[in-house]
């Protein structure tokens, strides 16, 4: 097959799509991308990147045309919004001037939903189904990641995303909790499949990484692993934490990623007292994360109370279980669930900080025996439920009928 990507994200920046086109690549099909010039999540062009350079690229056997965009910058509500359309306007500009014929047109959409905009000026121009990869609930995830409550916008959004699914032969969804929601806005429930993330080959059970612990506190060790914004709920990781510094647990978090709330959040570990206890380490490879990994003893996964939150599986969980390592999870709905069903570690309600505090409590005093059991119980949970290679088979089904 040959399969236009749809994504306003890629390489470099570090997104699922990604690996999923190496493996559809892998298996013979032949997978061009359209995608935007890379500036997630810092806001600005990565070096080498511009307005105008770069148009074309190759990376990995994989032909990828960038359209132009305007940066994200801080992240806020505006200059988010001017990002989101003037990818979906470039971009939809772009597929004129794409040549070729395609098979199959694959959207991936973490957010905006405008990424279906250019995808359906493609299904027209090439006369191909459009399958759209649904990561998060739109306009729900506007309203609860951005703070929006304008009903006026609200409406329009909902009308634009009714527009795209209506114009798309099948819906993907990454959590099987999404398919009311999606029913609701008039999609029958044949048209929707369940496709979760899986996660990159090279997330996998690791010996500790002794280069990599040197670049660690000593002691016993949890790491957050991502984007450092609003949905994150960081307020309610450091509250947890100073409640375990006051008792005089000794746990050391350790935090790699950037977002456009890590000053707030270095702001607010000098108000806490939590300086020493509580370290950024900065935006590293994705590559580097299961070295890290195999140096702690939990990782971390959180979103804010919400009620679409609680519909999504947050991709970090695959990442986290594929590594073997025990679960710490703020997570309401089909996340904690799944994490309960491996039994791969210890949920606390989102928002609830002194659950949290309680969980990475119990975490700590464990044997070294039962949480090596948890992270083994992780691992062949995700070999079950998300393996990679099972995944892209499930895929290669879904295309071909």
């Amino acid at each position: 097959m040959k399969i236009l990507v749809v994504t306003q994200y890629f390489w470099p920046e570090s997104f699922r799509i990604n690996d999923l086109c190496i493996g559809l690549h892998e298996r013979g099909h032949e997978v061009v991308v359209l995608t935007g010039k890379p500036n997630y999540p810092k806001g600005h062009f990565y070096d080498d990147y511009s307005f105008l350079n770069k148009r074309q690229e190759r990376w990995n056997g994989i032909k990828i045309y960038r359209s132009p965009l305007i940066p994200r910058g801080n992240g806020g509500g505006i200059r988010l919004f001017i990002n989101y359309l003037s990818f979906a306007l470039f971009a939809s500009l772009k597929v004129l001037f794409i040549k070729g014929k395609y098979d199959k047109i694959f959207v991936y959409e973490p957010s905006p939903i405008t990424v279906g905009i250019p995808a359906i000026v493609a299904k027209f121009k090439f006369n191909a189904p459009i399958y759209f990869w649904v990561q998060d609930l739109w306009p729900e995830s506007l309203i609860a990641g951005g703070g929006l409550n304008n009903t006026v916008i609200i409406r329009v959004f909902n009308s634009i995303t009714k527009f795209i699914y209506k114009h798309s032969k099948v819906i993907l969804v990454q959590s099987e909790a999404f398919r009311t929601y999606i029913n609701n806005q008039g999609v029958i429930n044949d048209k929707i499949v369940y496709y979760p993330n899986s996660t990159e080959a090279f997330y996998k059970v690791m010996k500790k990484d002794e280069v990599f612990d040197k670049l660690l506190p000593e002691g016993f060790k949890i790491m957050f692993a991502g984007n450092i914004g609003e949905a994150q709920d960081f307020e309610t990781l450091l509250l947890a934490a100073k409640i375990l510094k006051d008792k005089n647990v000794p746990v050391k978090w350790v935090i790699l990623g950037d977002g456009r709330m890590k000053k707030h959040v270095e702001n607010q570990i000098q108000e806490l007292g939590l300086k020493s206890v509580f370290i950024l380490l900065g935006s590293y490879p994705a590559e580097d994360m299961p070295r890290f990994f195999s140096c702690v003893d939990g990782l971390i996964v959180s979103l804010k109370k919400n009620y679409i939150f609680s519909l999504t599986i947050p991709s970090k969980v695959q990442s986290y279980l594929a590594c073997g390592k025990p679960l710490i999870a703020s997570l309401d709905g089909e996340g904690a669930r799944i994490i309960k069903e491996a039994q791969a570690g210890i949920v606390a309600p989102s928002e609830d900080f002194e659950s949290l505090a309680k969980a990475i409590e119990f975490l700590y005093f464990l044997s070294d025996d039962k949480r090596l059991s948890m992270g083994n119980s992780a691992r062949e949970y995700f070999e079950k439920e998300f393996e990679r290679e099972t995944l892209i088979d499930k895929l290669e089904v879904i295309l071909n009928e």
